[in-house]
């Protein structure tokens, strides 16, 4: 258990007794004290070899007892005097302490249970049993939210995020490598993706806000039950290196609304430049200047819309139908037409794919 928390209730403790009371780890050091002065400090060179073979004992003018049983103790009350009160005084320290600890530990494993799940550490025939044994709720709704930090605070953004989600037995804040954080959530039946999707801004918003920490999330599929929180996770990563490809505008990527950039990243390398050659047999896509590139996006972005695309760019009509006349003549592909504008439009997004590199998972 942590010693800020020996350390609120300590402080709480000392507005109803004058008597000075605290913790001392295995080492014999004051960890968490009603005296601010003595943290730090060492305790009597005998307490540390009673402290395994007693739970409670008298020694230079304070009363110790174990938190938990003697012999796997590792933190002792001490409260000070050899009296009846001091007496009492560590004995109601320890059943708190021990109420905490229990509720505590129980927290700890539940949030290692999770993160071992989602990590595919644990055997799919051990998590049902593992999850009874920790009274873990299984078969509800969940989904993971994957926040990739941008700048190195991970310790400060874990704290953060913890706080957000103060409900401590539906949702399981982990840290996944240096600069990822994830959020395992319960939510409802009918949650919406847009839903997920406006939470995750109001994680950035406040990373962003209080410590200047940008970050991207990625959204992965809402499971049922809990061995699935894996396929959930690695979706939020894919969404994340899909993202980075195909949606480089945005902060928040949702795996179900990845579109043709999801079929994409799951086929095999040599099968997209197999596809890259076959579709620009007549002419290579290095080729095609910037100024190419840039038209073809824009007659994407208007529909194939020949007017429409024209008054965008601010050329002439007639200017527009030579440059696609041009990329037919290059490519074999004529962009007026549908089939072929999305063969082209494919081969695009395939050639910016094997360009980026991503990490497969």
């Amino acid at each position: 258990m942590s010693n800020k928390l020996f350390q609120n209730v300590v402080q709480r403790m000392r507005g109803a007794t004058e008597r000075v009371l605290g913790v001392i780890d295995d080492m014999g050091v004051v960890v968490a004290c009603s005296d601010d002065a003595m943290l730090g400090r060492e305790l009597g060179v005998g307490v540390i070899e009673q402290m395994s073979t007693s739970d409670v004992f008298f020694a230079d003018g304070y009363t110790y007892r174990s938190i938990g049983s003697g012999a796997t103790s590792d933190s002792m009350i001490f409260v000070e005097g050899e009296d009846e009160l001091a007496r009492t005084l560590s004995e109601v320290l320890s059943v708190s302490f021990n109420t905490m600890k229990e509720f505590y530990d129980e927290k700890y494993d539940k949030t290692n249970f999770i993160k071992n799940v989602m990590l595919e550490n644990i055997l799919p025939g051990d998590i049902y049993t593992k999850s009874k044994e920790l009274h873990f709720t299984a078969d509800v709704p969940r989904v993971v939210i994957l926040i990739r930090l941008l700048d190195r605070t991970e310790i400060f953004a874990y704290d953060i995020i913890q706080s957000l989600f103060p409900e401590k037995t539906k949702d399981f804040v982990v840290s996944v490598g240096d600069n990822d954080i994830a959020l395992i959530k319960e939510v409802h039946s009918n949650i919406e993706i847009r839903d997920l999707e406006k939470l995750s801004g109001s994680i950035i918003d406040t990373l962003n806000g209080e410590f200047y920490t940008r970050a991207t999330i990625g959204i992965g599929s809402i499971v049922t039950t809990l061995k699935d929180v894996s396929r959930s996770f690695k979706e939020a990563q894919i969404a994340i290196e899909v993202g980075k490809v195909f949606d480089v505008e945005k902060s928040i990527v949702s795996y179900s609304n990845l579109g043709i950039g999801r079929l994409i990243y799951y086929l095999p390398t040599t099968l997209c430049k197999m596809f890259l050659a076959e579709v620009f047999k007549k002419g290579s896509i290095e080729s095609l200047d910037h100024e190419t590139l840039f038209t073809i996006q824009k007659f994407f972005e208007n529909n194939l819309n020949v007017s429409e695309t024209s008054r965008k760019l601010f050329v002439h009509r007639n200017t527009l139908v030579y440059r696609l006349e041009k990329i037919r003549r290059l490519t074999g592909l004529d962009l007026k037409e549908f089939d072929d504008a999305i063969v082209f439009k494919v081969a695009l997004m395939v050639r910016k794919y094997l360009l980026s590199n991503p990490t497969k998972f």
